[in-house]
């Protein structure tokens, strides 16, 4: 290599050494009059992006879910008055709504000042920096971590359980975690681990994976399940998609819907799953080709 070449190689990694050192706009001042923002990262240093247009989902849009809105709406109402709260796990099937009534609880209280912060698996390891930001801020805080799972050789959970619960720093009090996951442990069981188990005095104990596992979940106070749609249920979602999206001169007779339902669960049937994700795509696909021409 030419010394020209050397110099210009040093002079690179100068000015990246530089870089890190020079904070970025978007991490020294946050535009906190936005109500939602994203956690983006550049390298070792992150900033908080404002979403200019969130995700509009009003809980009248989450069907046949009345017990996890009723959890999910008292919890985040007990949090914007100050009373105490917990983090939430919303975990079960996918499509069956879990993200999508996060943000409508979002949406509802959002004019109470209450703020989101999405917050990608992967960056769950600046999650201390996250916290550091918003800590004493006047704003009650969600961390929205969704389709939360870890596979078992990685180590970002740590930071996630830190957070949680088991850091020798309190956890901001207007900060609350509510993580989506179609796991409920949010790590992968295996039957071997289940050979690890032991009886002793007629009580079960599990073994230390296991252990392991159901440390991270644990560290969430309130668990919210969701279970795959019956069909009724589902034409029901169908339905409400249906009349939302279609024209108001174009609105369905009684006597239209049973090829729309004919056609919603052969639609379900192709997808192999019936759920409000999938009734909500149906119903687009239906009105979107009914309007054509």
């Amino acid at each position: 290599m030419s010394s020209a070449a050397k110099l210009i190689t040093r002079l690179e990694t100068l000015l990246e050494r530089i870089e890190q050192l020079i904070p970025s706009p978007e991490l020294a001042q946050p535009d906190w009059s936005a109500h939602a923002f994203r956690w983006r990262r550049n390298a070792e240093r992150g900033w908080l992006q404002p979403i200019k247009v969130p995700q509009q989902l009003a809980f009248d849009d989450l069907l046949c879910l009345e017990r996890q809105k009723d959890e999910i709406a008292r919890n985040t109402a007990q949090f914007i008055r100050g009373r105490p709260a917990n983090n939430v796990l919303l975990w079960g099937s996918r499509g069956t709504g879990k993200s999508s009534l996060v943000k409508a609880v979002f949406n509802a209280h959002r004019d109470a000042g209450l703020r989101l912060i999405e917050v990608d698996k992967d960056d769950l390891i600046q999650l201390p920096d996250i916290l550091d930001l918003i800590v004493g801020r006047p704003e009650p805080f969600i961390l929205f971590c969704d389709d939360l799972s870890f596979e078992a050789n990685e180590s970002s959970y740590k930071a996630l359980k830190a957070a949680l619960d088991g850091s020798i720093a309190a956890t901001p009090e207007n900060v609350l975690i509510y993580a989506t996951s179609n796991r409920r442990h949010l790590l992968p069981e295996f039957q071997s681990e289940n050979q690890e188990a032991r009886i002793q005095d007629g009580e079960l104990h599990h073994g230390e994976s296991v252990e392991e596992k159901i440390s991270l979940s644990d560290r969430f106070g309130l668990w919210v399940s969701f279970h795959p749609f019956s069909q009724q249920q589902y034409l029901e979602v169908v339905h409400h998609w249906i009349a939302r999206l279609a024209d108001t001169n174009t609105k369905q007779k009684t006597s239209e819907w049973p090829p729309i339902e004919r056609a919603a669960l052969q639609w379900a049937l192709r997808r192999g799953s019936r759920s409000g994700r999938t009734a909500w795509q149906f119903a687009r696909d239906w009105i979107g080709r009914e309007n054509q021409g």
